[in-house]
């Protein structure tokens, strides 16, 4: 990424570790509920926990990660938002390539 020096400045990004999945945000709820397109070709109902309750403020089209329950595959909690820098990142990296292709 080009700073407005035009210097390159590294970019450390969060990766889904072994039983997360990268998701898009595709329809709000309500409450701490949302509807998320996974990479894994899923449509998972996924909450906000309680400890990222009031500061992860998400809208419909944001990159995050999501990790399904272990007794219900069709549901997950929300454990990072990629701010657009971050993003944009993924994408340029080919990690968005599944979700994008669903929509």
């Amino acid at each position: 990424m080009e700073n407005p020096n035009n210097q390159f400045q590294k970019v450390r990004v969060k990766l889904p570790r072994q039983g997360e999945f990268l998701g898009m945000i595709d329809q709000r709820v309500g409450g701490s509920r949302m509807i998320v397109k996974c990479s894994d070709g899923k449509t998972r109902n996924c909450r906000v926990p309680g400890r990222l309750k009031r500061g992860l403020w998400i809208r419909e089209g944001d990159i995050v990660i999501v990790k399904p329950w272990e007794f219900d595959d069709e549901k997950g909690d929300l454990l990072f938002k990629y701010n657009p820098s971050e993003a944009q990142f993924l994408r340029e990296r080919g990690y968005l390539q599944g979700i994008e292709n669903q929509i």
